[in-house]
């Protein structure tokens, strides 16, 4: 009879996977969450959303009560800027 190391593996198949397991956990593998610059500028956005409903919230009030009045040169300036960009 002859006895080969080629066969030894089929005795023990876990024996790798446990080898496996043991090495990965020596290493302390860990997640990493990176955010994006853009996921940051829409979380700011969703913060400045209640001071812009706030300042909706007043506008409405004053327009009901007859005392928004416009300034049309503030308009016209933000116009102008507008379409200088």
């Amino acid at each position: 009879m002859k006895i080969n190391s080629t066969h030894s593996s089929r005795i023990n198949p876990y024996q790798k996977a446990a080898e496996k397991m043991e090495k990965a956990q020596q290493t302390g593998k860990r997640d990493d969450v990176q955010i994006s610059k853009e996921a940051k500028e829409l979380q700011q956005m969703s913060t400045n959303a209640t001071e812009r409903s706030a300042k909706i919230e007043q506008l409405k009030q004053q327009i009901e009560n007859g005392a928004y009045k416009v300034n049309a040169e503030e308009v016209a300036k933000g116009l102008i800027n507008f379409y200088k960009k």
